[in-house]
């Protein structure tokens, strides 16, 4: 493994670069107003300071900051009760729900291990998260029980506490003060990649806080506290962070939802006079359509000055934000969310003013925006770990407040991971004349084409563009005389005409002739639980098809 050898004047040059472009655009710090406290040392501070106002609300109910105090340190009592120490995991095994949020609050107070678990694992999942991570007590719902108890013996989980006892649970003394230690290991988040078993990030609550605050300054509209409506699981880091530690850090509101439905959100943004929200395009689609359907006047909108999309399968266009824009109103910018993973935990960008012109949908390869203030990306060469000049290909590596502190249980991947105090992630981007950072891909997922390299990102983004394409996913094929090649999988407009024949006929001149992908028109793509289009599944059904050619509908790309 190399080193990662990033001199002071390479990075003052960068940071630099980086403040003359955040002036005007972005905050250049992540103070928090109240200084630096635990999370639940927040919840306390608002419970004296704003003790009425919502700090949860769930399907209609509203739970008040000094209620949400008062339940986390009763719920503390009560675990502590049970033998749950300081640096003791506990397993956090519920959906969205004030119950996770008090869970995870009693937890941190405590100054033990949150090991948030997703309710949606099967048993073979189940088993590997809770052997792993080790928590004695596990916190669920009666619904999730048959899946725990078929594993549980073969774990170290001793206790099950149920949310149907949840008065009871809360009928205790409370924990008699609050942790804080910031720097203590306060969480286990479990990667969610789509190769080899997860992996528990080690996160402390100074990450938390940080992530937390760098949200909230690159928000408008949010000085007040930021209130937050996530839809997205809070058992995966980023609802965690828009769902729990950037509101209530912030001393906002957290409009948590169980699921995602556009009704309920468009009157949630116009009840709870909503800040943020983070969601698909195709999510904004559909509160598009109910928003320009709408006979009688629209819901206020107005105060969702902050609206995030992630472009997991379709892509925002500057076409999308212009009619988000006529929808919701003027001040409502539709944008990207963040670049970031569970190991830096998620919110390493911002990309707040660069939407004039449509700078930032129109920039090539897939702009991520500015670093946020005191976390810094450098672009190195895989080999040698050597920064690369500005505008050049390479490795992303990064570091900053809430990179993990290491893989829990893993020496040999922390080893590969952290170098010289530099998350290496093993994806592909570069830094502009900005310093903004750019994203390619993953570097597992480049394709060698007779030794020039394609980026599967960059052949999606080309195929979007044509006007009857709604998603592409590009894999790799092997190729006996390139290589390899690009194949492309396409799901096609609603009611189009469009067919792989007429596809490639325009790819070949749209884009240089060995990028251009051998093309197939598919009816949905396999997904991840989280979303994602699962290309490994792709790409063994590309290898197939190569195999056997006879028994594949599809459209190869030019020799």
């Amino acid at each position: 493994m190399s080193r990662t050898v990033v001199t002071d004047e390479y990075l003052s040059d960068l940071r630099a670069r980086q403040t003359r472009a955040r002036a005007g655009r972005q905050p250049d710090s992540t103070a928090h107003r109240a200084g630096w406290l635990t999370v639940p040392g927040y919840v306390r501070r608002w419970a004296e300071l704003t003790p009425d106002r919502a700090a949860v609300v769930f399907e209609g109910e509203e739970l008040t900051y000094r209620q949400l105090d008062s339940d986390s340190g009763r719920l503390a009592g009560r675990l502590h009760s049970l033998g749950v120490r300081a640096g003791d995991r506990v397993g956090v095994h519920l959906p969205n729900s004030p119950h996770f949020v008090v869970a995870m609050l009693a937890v941190l107070r405590i100054g033990a291990v949150h090991v948030p678990v997703n309710p949606m694992f099967r048993a073979a999942e189940l088993r590997h998260e809770l052997r792993d991570a080790g928590p004695e007590v596990v916190i669920t719902q009666e619904q999730l029980l048959p899946v725990l108890d078929a594993i549980r013996a073969d774990t170290p989980v001793r206790e099950v506490l149920l949310t149907r006892d949840w008065e009871r649970l809360l009928d205790h003394a409370p924990f008699g003060r609050i942790a804080d230690d910031l720097d203590a290991l306060a969480a286990l988040n479990y990667t969610g990649g789509t190769t080899g078993m997860p992996k528990g990030c080690e996160h402390t609550q100074r990450h938390m806080v940080y992530t937390a605050t760098a949200i909230q300054n690159g928000m408008p509209g949010a000085d007040d506290g930021l209130v937050s409506l996530c839809f997205l699981p809070v058992f995966w880091i980023a609802g965690e962070n828009l769902g729990i530690l950037a509101p209530l850090v912030s001393g906002g509101t957290s409009v948590l939802l169980p699921r995602w439905d556009a009704v309920t959100v468009l009157e949630a943004i116009g009840k709870y006079r909503v800040t943020t929200m983070a969601g698909t395009v195709e999510n904004y689609l559909e509160l598009l359509g109910l928003l320009e359907a709408a006979d009688g006047p629209r819901p206020d909108l107005s105060s969702l000055t902050a609206p995030l999309t992630v472009s997991f399968i379709r892509k925002l266009t500057p076409a999308l934000r212009a009619r988000w824009r006529k929808a919701a109103g003027q001040d409502s910018v539709l944008r990207e969310a963040s670049y970031g993973m569970s190991e830096t935990h998620t919110s390493d960008t911002n990309t707040l003013g660069f939407q004039d012109d449509d700078h930032d949908l129109l920039a090539a390869p897939v702009f991520c925006g500015l670093p946020v203030p005191g976390t810094d990306f450098v672009v190195v060469d895989f080999t040698t770990g050597e920064p690369l000049p500005l505008g050049e290909r390479g490795e992303i590596v990064v570091r900053g407040p809430s990179v993990l502190t290491r893989y829990w249980r893993a020496d040999e991947a922390t080893a590969a991971a952290l170098r010289d105090g530099w998350l290496h992630t093993g994806d592909i981007g570069s830094l502009d004349e900005d310093g903004a950072l750019h994203y390619l891909g993953r570097d597992k997922d480049m394709i060698k084409v007779k030794g020039m390299s394609v980026f599967p990102t960059e052949v999606e983004n080309l195929l979007a563009q044509h006007p009857d394409v709604m998603a592409a996913a590009v894999v790799a094929v092997d190729d006996e005389e390139r290589g390899q090649r690009p194949h492309a999988y396409v799901r096609a407009v609603p009611g189009s005409t469009l067919t792989a024949a007429s596809l490639h006929e325009w790819a070949v001149g749209a884009m240089a002739s060995y990028k251009v992908p051998g093309i197939e028109l598919v009816e949905a793509f396999p997904m991840t639980a989280t979303g994602k289009i699962r290309k490994a599944e792709l790409a063994e059904r590309a290898r197939a098809g190569a195999l056997h050619p006879e028994t594949a509908s599809r459209m190869r790309p030019a020799q």
